[in-house]
Formats: structure tokens, sequence, C-alpha cells
């Protein structure tokens, strides 16, 4: 894999430490780009007062957007999150010398590595924690069929249900989410987040049920999830998982024009296939309390996070009535139904995250 740097270097502090970095992705096996070549992975070095976007030629290409400061934020998700729109980043790292560099998810995650070892150790654990980001395969992209059967154009009793646990989520204020996004943007920059990521309403999370062996209702991506109306469109039934082109396939009715579904379809799909007792899934930005986590914060939608929560989930005593954490992120509860998972978690349920 290859990897490019990008941008200049605002201090003498700064340049030094893109240097380390670029020798730690050589250890990692990382090698410059050449030519035309479309690096996998950028380092953007980019000015906090006015940073400069790296356009990606290709829609792999995942781009860090790293600037300096001279101390360490008080509030980290407040002074990097508006960077990530304006740098048109994956994530988004800020660089203290000395001190270490703070990271800040699109999902809002955000954690330090502090320099406990030089600034060279440091760019080694800042790569280490970058890496399998960057590497991570999204399983985004939505296959489309008009082959629902038309006693489902108008949903079921399924849909019905999902309909009532999202207003139910609503009702435990458990949407948007714990993290006001609005408060983080200027109101231009979150219209640019609604058309750069898809993003209808601000409503995070997602719910499905199973439909059978195979099938399972789901929520739509970006819609909010207490107000899910149209079966094909807020809530879709995803019917089976192309593995070869990362596609979700959805079936659909012909007279409705879909959205995309929830980008965890394929984290639930991996859940369905592993345990055929659990009938319904639910995915908030929340937490509770004892509960066994991910380790690695991979972006929301790649088989490394799916693959992650299916692997702790199998070594829960009760796979089928469990909650797996996911680390700077939420909490993903298996049960039988919505309403069973609801009832469970409803009492514990913590509406901040923790950072760690």
């Amino acid at each position: 894999m290859n990897y490019t740097l990008w941008g200049r270097a605002s201090s003498p502090a700064f340049e030094r430490f893109a240097g380390n970095l670029a020798e730690a992705l050589g250890q990692a096996g990382f090698s410059p780009a050449e030519g035309d070549d479309e690096p996998d992975l950028v380092i953007n070095l980019v000015d906090a007062s006015d940073p400069k976007p790296y356009r990606r030629g290709a829609r792999g290409t995942f781009v860090a957007a790293i600037h300096e400061l001279p101390e360490v934020p008080a509030d980290v998700l407040q002074t990097n999150y508006p960077m990530l729109v304006r740098a048109l980043a994956n994530i988004v790292l800020c660089y203290v010398p000395d001190r270490g560099v703070w990271f800040t998810t699109m999902e809002r995650g955000h954690y330090g590595v502090e320099a406990t070892d030089g600034e060279a150790g440091l760019a080694e654990q800042v790569i280490a924690r970058l890496l399998p980001l960057a590497t991570a395969r999204l399983v985004i992209d939505n296959e489309f069929r008009t082959d629902l059967e038309p006693e489902l154009w108008q949903g079921d009793e399924i849909v019905e249900q999902v309909k009532d646990a999202g207003r139910r989520l609503g009702d435990l204020d458990l949407l948007p989410a714990p993290f006001p996004i609005e408060d983080l943007l200027e109101e231009r920059e979150l219209r640019q987040v609604k058309r750069l990521y898809g993003i209808g309403g601000l409503s995070y999370g997602n719910l499905s049920a199973r439909k059978d062996d195979r099938r399972f209702w789901m929520s739509a991506s970006g819609v909010d999830k207490s107000k899910l109306e149209i079966a094909g469109r807020d809530i879709l039934l995803v019917s089976d998982y192309d593995e070869e082109n990362g596609r979700i396939v959805l079936s659909v009715p012909p007279d409705v024009e879909p959205r995309r579904v929830s980008v965890d379809a394929i984290e639930h799909w991996m859940i369905y296939q592993a345990h055929p007792d659990v009938g319904a899934i639910l995915h908030v930005h929340a937490w509770m309390e004892g509960i066994q986590a991910t380790d690695v914060n991979y972006p929301c939608g790649t088989e490394e996070l799916a693959r992650s929560v299916a692997d702790l989930l199998a070594r829960e005593p009760d796979p089928v009535h469990a909650v797996i954490g996911l680390r700077n992120h939420g909490i993903t509860a298996t049960g039988e139904s919505l309403p069973e998972i609801l009832d469970r978690i409803e009492p514990k349920v913590l509406r901040q995250v923790p950072m760690t």
C-alpha cells in the first residue's frame, strides 16, 4: 500500500513530526505514492486557521488531516470536529509538540495518544492507531432489486414494530445522539456534512428486526428514527450480501424511491447469519456499564467493525440477549424483538458515551 504527505507544515516541529510519520509508515510496509498513482492513505498537513482539503481521485483513499496547536485543546471535540468538514477528511488529528496527538472521528469519537517515548515513538503510536482505520473495508454500497413480494409493499407487522421502536427511542431521548453536532458546526458546515455524507436528518443509530431465516427489515440511513414511515423507503428489507463486490442487497417495491440502508447493515447481517435465534438488533449512541467493548474504533460500515462486534457477541454467555460496546461510539444490543431489547436496556442505558 502507498501513502502521500500532502500540504505544508506550519512549523519546524510539525515538519519534523511529519517526517517521523513518514518513517513510521515505511516501517509499517507503506511506500510513497509515485507519479499519478492515487494513494491509499493521505496525511494532509493543514493550517488550523485555513485548512486546505486533499481532493480525492479515488473513493477508497483515506484522508487523515493533521493540524498543530501549541496546547492541548480544552475541548478536543469542539476544536477538531469542524476540521473534518473543512478539510474533507475521514479523521482529524491534533498534534501538540512534545505532548501528543488527539484524534477525532466522524462518529465523534475522540481520544489522545500521549508522547511518552519521544516524537519518533509518538509517530509510531499514531500510525499504529491510524492504519487499522485507514485499511478497513467499507461496505456501504447498496444494490436495489425490485423483487419485494407485493404483499410486503405496504410493510407487515415487523415493519410496524420497527416504527414503534423508533418512536420509543425518541421518547427515551436517545436521538439524535449524545453529541450535539449542531453545536459543533456552523450552519454552512452542517449543510455540507448532510450533502457529503448523505445525511437527511441528524438521527444517528439504527434498528432492525428479522423477517425470516435470511432477511431482515432495517432502518434507512439519515432518516429520523422516530419518524419512520414508508416500507421500502424508510425501512428496507435486506435480502442478501454480495461479499465479492461489498454490496448490501435490498428488496424494494417498484414504485418507491428507496433511501440507502443504514451503514451498519453489514454488522446486522453478520449477527443474524451467525445467530439464528436473534430476532432484533438495536444500535444507539449511548452506553451501559459493565459491558464488553471493541478495542479499535473502526469506521461505521466496515467489515472490520462488524467482525469485531460479531466476535465479542459470540463470546457472550447468551448472544441472543446481549449488549456489546463499540468503543468511543455506542452500543449494539441483540434480543428476541425490539420491544424486548428496549424493555431490557431502558433502566440501564447512559446517554453519554465515555471517551477513552
